[in-house]
């Protein structure tokens, strides 16, 4: 398994930070050299899997946001899982609980006719039980992700790389798709390549780009496999909180740093969160010390991740 050192984990908080952010600008904040900065990244990417993608607010107006449970033979629970992974509407895919349960997250148009929901998952012979749980609100997650990998620098150095995005927002258009396909590809794309990529100026990508963080509309995730930065075992949990305290838990459960999303959802689940942590003994504790603590959460269901299949950078 790749070691991170001190230096390793420092860029990985400037990203997470900043995650377009000149390596100039990472090199003065963290007192190293650009060129060290560049060779750490490259070693990441290729020894970690780091990758950097930006991204539409996938709860923006128009859009839905679905997580769909499927139980499946085991012999056809991967194959299934890498045929998910290849359609444009999956964002992530994990393979759960013993090899036969897939968890999809699903990114649509509100107005679609949601065909890998109401119809080509049904047709698949080797799925067994499908349950799918409609996002309504990200309490945390996506551009604030995992705070288990953001505790490196101090406050001086976070405030140093902190964007201000100020001004209004734009929504996304028929016109910013060879933008967003390219940052979907490569979320530090350099504004030449970006320009090359849409036809328009490196000026005009520029602007357009900050229109569009400005309001949160594109967001750029950073995504590393997090057993470098210790978190080995990881699982999703389904949470029945009643409504009167769904608001008050789950903002409680955005400050927990073993947390990776926390999501108000439909079902008999009204919470769903992912957690990472160092190994099975760490997330039992923080299962019955963490979140045993908090009264209002009645059941909890644990679905141990064993793989992830797709993630946003590799779409």
């Amino acid at each position: 398994m790749t070691t991170l050192d001190a230096v390793d984990r420092a860029l990985v908080h400037a990203l997470h930070i900043d995650a377009r952010a000149p390596f100039t600008k990472i090199g003065d904040v963290l007192g190293v050299s650009t060129q060290t900065v560049a060779r750490r990244y490259r070693r990441l990417r290729a020894e970690a899997s780091l990758g950097v993608v930006g991204l539409p607010d996938p709860q923006r107006p128009g859009q839905a946001e679905w997580m769909v449970r499927l139980t499946a033979t085991p012999h056809t629970a991967q194959d299934l899982a890498h045929a998910l992974a290849r359609r444009a509407d999956t964002a992530w895919i994990k393979l759960m609980s013993g090899g036969t349960e897939i968890c999809v997250n699903v990114q649509t148009p509100a107005a679609s006719d949601h065909s890998l929901l109401l119809r080509d998952i049904p047709r698949t012979v080797s799925v067994t039980a499908v349950s799918a749980h409609q996002l309504l609100h990200r309490y945390f997650g996506g551009p604030s992700a995992w705070l288990g990998r953001a505790n490196s620098l101090d406050a001086a150095q976070i405030a140093a790389l902190t964007p201000a995005h100020q001004g209004p927002g734009k929504p996304l258009t028929g016109e910013d798709d060879a933008l967003m396909a390219a940052l979907q590809r490569d979320g530090r794309a350099s504004l030449a390549e970006l320009a090359a990529a849409t036809g328009w100026s490196a000026a005009t990508v520029a602007r357009r780009l900050a229109d569009l963080q400005a309001g949160g509309t594109v967001f750029f995730d950073l995504e590393i496999d997090p057993a470098p930065l210790g978190a080995t075992t990881q699982a999703l949990l389904w949470m029945a909180v009643a409504p009167a305290h769904l608001d008050r838990v789950a903002k409680k459960l955005s400050t927990h740093p073993e947390l990776a999303l926390v999501a108000a959802t439909t079902g008999s689940a009204t919470l769903v969160a992912h957690a990472l942590c160092p190994d099975a003994a760490a997330l039992h504790h923080y299962l019955t010390h963490r979140l045993g603590a908090l009264e209002a959460i009645r059941t909890l269901e644990t679905a141990p991740v064993l793989r992830t299949i797709k993630a946003a950078a590799s779409r």
